[in-house]
């Protein structure tokens, strides 16, 4: 391990965590997208983390969507209603797109925080010996 490989592993849960983030934001900014009955809809995205292949930190597999069948509500007023009165939202959980935002962020925030003690503690290994 060299001694700049505690920066790059923590760089790779960055773009990670970052790409989770995007992820989430996404799902939230379409909870209440509605769409008509015979119409898809919004396909929440889930982000899939694995170790890295050199076994140095992770990286983004893939992201896996949820379900275009989403939920039905009755709500006759909307005009994307059918004949019945029910229109599709994605199903998207609030409090659950809300947990995964605070874990990613908290993810986040602690990698950069790796590569900032880490940048420190280089600085202060080459401030040695000196007068």
């Amino acid at each position: 391990m060299s001694i700049f490989d505690a920066i790059g592993i923590a760089g790779t849960g960055v773009t990670v965590n970052r790409t989770w983030m995007d992820a989430v934001s996404d799902n939230l900014a379409n909870i209440n997208t509605a769409t008509r009955t015979s119409d898809p809809a919004y396909e929440a995205k889930y982000v899939v983390a694995t170790e890295a292949g050199d076994g140095k930190g992770t990286q983004v597999a893939g992201i896996v969507t949820g379900s275009p069948a989403g939920r039905m509500e009755y709500d006759p007023t909307n005009p994307l209603a059918d004949a019945q009165g029910y229109v599709k939202y994605p199903d998207i959980d609030m409090s659950t797109q809300m947990t995964s935002l605070m874990m990613a962020q908290r993810a986040y925030q602690a990698n950069l925080q790796t590569i900032t003690t880490a940048k420190e503690a280089y600085t202060a290994a080459l401030q040695l010996g000196k007068a």
